[in-house]
């Protein structure tokens, strides 16, 4: 069934295991910034994951990763769009990259939190090839790992220089 994300109900997401997560468990049907609210989705997985081993966490987010490129292609199939708004599940792991070896603290998770959306929204070169150059559930999960990728070494980078950093 091809539906619009205007006519997407929570309970017809539910009822579709794949697009309830890429939808960010309904984050994504927010009416204005679906991304922004996909991301806030992210957090409390990242509050669930912040303490397990590095390797565990970054064993998490690769396979999120790679169930995300099929999450985001169907989710995008049963939409009938190309890289629907309403999908979000990028934004989840885009964030989970962002917070990889992350300080602890809220501030830190709010930094991240901006940091992230604002190489997504913005799509600095290569975010916008990538965005551009590469389609699918691939396409839609890639820009937002390279946005992920640089709010991570923006973040470490500020942590390195004001690892006092308190607000």
């Amino acid at each position: 069934m091809t539906t619009s994300s205007e006519q997407t109900t929570f309970s017809e997401l539910i009822k579709r295991p794949a697009c309830f997560l890429g939808l960010g468990f309904g984050s994504g049907l927010a009416p204005t910034a679906p991304g922004t609210f996909g991301t806030l989705a992210a957090v409390p997985i990242y509050l669930l994951m912040k303490d397990l081993p590095m390797a565990i966490y970054l064993a998490l987010v690769v396979i999120a990763f790679v169930a995300g490129i099929w999450i985001c292609q169907k989710s995008a199939d049963w939409l009938g769009k190309e890289d629907p708004s309403a999908v979000v599940w990028d934004e989840i792991v885009g964030y989970l990259i962002t917070m990889i070896a992350a300080p602890a603290g809220w501030e830190w998770m709010v930094l991240g939190f901006v940091l992230f959306r604002f190489f997504d929204i913005l799509k600095p070169w290569p975010i916008n090839l990538a965005d551009k150059a590469i389609h699918g559930g691939l396409g839609i999960m890639v820009d937002d790992v390279i946005a992920g990728v640089f709010a991570l070494v923006c973040l470490q980078w500020i942590y390195l220089v004001f690892p006092t950093i308190s607000w």
